[in-house]
């Protein structure tokens, strides 16, 4: 016999209400826990800005033993070959088959690279004038303790609030060694102890000396062979990467399909890229970036090419070079009459020497007599001295920056190159000291600061490095 009518209507009505009970306490729960989450996440939020400046918020952790093979010195612990090869030998090749006096094409190389990368900028670092603000928010390294400097005859950027501050560093690369230390403590590793230095700048430049491909050939005839993974990429554009220089000896070394590799990695990422491309036309293009209302053009060129089929030319994928300075003259003309500050990076000199040679020398001074404002350098793996050449800085060696590590100390010192310039291209320049440990950037502090500062004095003759590492004319 079925139980009256009512009672069954009670007995749904009762079942209704516990079920929206339960509904109810599931949404409670989920609210509280959504909050929770984003109260967490404001409190992480919160503590990133807090966070004290480079120099003074990082602790040294203690790096992993020097087990490294590195260029620039004795291998230490290399079973295999994972490093760089003789840039010497690589140069002799390059120079017998490469003459400088050999008739460079006189087409313009700057065409359609007015579209390159510019607006990537934002997916890194948000827009120009947004995430960093029209007053651009400074760690304790920056211009704002520099020395007055009675003898400084360098012309200081404007305090009109437009000047940019952009940091250069040295060479980077992901493979070997440094790989497996990444795959044990996490890609963001190498940036542990930078603090926000470059989340807080308007754009921060590296060279990128490794293709970055889960694929690719190996080049053959090379001593040295890199490759690394794009979680590296990832890492990089977290930590404030906003541009690469691709012209160098590596960025072939998983031969074409690699660098197609790397090219569309670093699109997917956000950091624009220079010096190497599909064609002629694209690796001597700049990268087009603007920076609080300043048109900024980044172009890359090598000196250092492991054999003639690496170059450029015609529609054949390469490095731009500069073995016959033309082709680089003719792009510079090019974006000086396009840009506000025209940059150029450049790979060259020789491995472990900390001089400048007379090549380095002589292409610095056409690259600013063409239209170059700054002029940043890498490859040796050792850091080289600055020169304030017409009015304008050239850096001739950063050194290593994320790299592995070799039995040569001189490999371990390293810098950050940080140019603050006006958008009527009048530049500072100033050098804070880090070590480059295995994998890792990691500031100098106390006396070991001082001595790079006083090296680097040494190094650039008619320059002299305050204690905050402001360079000036003496």
């Amino acid at each position: 016999m079925y139980p009256p009518r009512s009672n069954r209507s009670n007995q749904k009505k009762k079942e209704k209400r516990a079920r929206r009970r339960i509904i109810w306490m599931i949404n409670l729960f989920l609210i509280a826990a959504i909050g929770g989450v984003g109260i967490y996440y404001a409190a992480e939020v919160q503590k990133q800005q807090a966070e004290p400046a480079t120099n003074e918020a990082v602790v040294k952790e203690q790096q992993p033993a020097d087990q490294e093979d590195a260029k620039g010195g004795d291998e230490l612990d290399s079973p295999e070959p994972e490093s760089d090869a003789d840039s010497d030998a690589e140069q002799d090749s390059m120079e017998a088959t490469s003459p400088e006096s050999e008739t460079a094409e006189d087409e313009s190389v700057s065409s359609g690279g007015e579209t390159t990368e510019s607006g990537s900028k934002q997916s890194v670092k948000g827009s120009e004038e947004g995430q960093k603000g029209t007053e651009t928010a400074k760690p304790s390294n920056s211009k704002d303790n520099e020395s007055s400097g009675d003898q400084t005859t360098v012309p200081q950027p404007t305090g009109s609030g437009k000047n940019v501050t952009i940091n250069f560093v040295g060479d980077i690369q992901f493979s070997g060694k440094v790989a497996e230390l990444l795959d044990k403590n996490g890609y963001d590793y190498p940036y542990a102890k930078l603090g926000s230095l470059f989340k807080n700048d308007d754009l921060t430049v590296g060279n990128l000396e490794t293709p970055v491909t889960l694929g690719g050939s190996a080049a053959e005839n090379k001593t040295y062979v890199y490759k690394s993974s794009p979680k590296a990429l990832a890492a990089m554009a977290a930590a404030g990467f906003d541009a690469v220089n691709l012209a160098n000896n590596h960025i072939l070394d998983q031969g074409v399909e690699g660098l197609v590799d790397t090219l569309t990695y670093l699109q997917e990422y956000g950091i624009a890229h220079t010096g190497a491309g599909m064609n002629r036309d694209e690796a001597y293009a700049p990268a087009y970036l603007e920076r609080k209302g300043i048109k900024i053009a980044l172009l890359g060129f090598s000196r250092v090419v492991p054999e003639p089929t690496w170059k450029a030319e015609g529609n054949r994928a390469g490095v731009a070079e500069t073995y016959d300075s033309t082709g680089a003259v003719n792009a510079i003309q090019e974006a000086r009459r396009k840009a506000d500050l025209v940059i150029v990076v450049a790979h060259w000199g020789e491995e472990r020497v900390s001089t400048p040679n007379d090549d380095q020398t002589r292409l610095a001074h056409e690259f600013v007599d063409a239209g170059a404002d700054l002029v940043i350098g890498g490859h040796p793996h050792v850091l080289q001295g600055v020169e304030y050449y017409k009015g304008k800085w050239i850096a001739y060696s950063t050194g290593n920056f994320i790299f592995s590590k070799s039995t040569t100390e001189e490999t371990w010192k390293t810098a950050v190159f940080q140019a603050e310039c006006s958008a009527e291209a009048k530049c500072s320049m100033k050098v804070i000291p880090y070590e480059a440990g295995l994998g890792q950037a990691i500031p100098m502090l106390g006396e070991a600061n001082k001595l790079l500062l006083e090296q680097m004095t040494k190094l650039s003759p008619g320059i002299r490095f305050d204690a905050n590492g402001v360079a000036s004319t003496s």
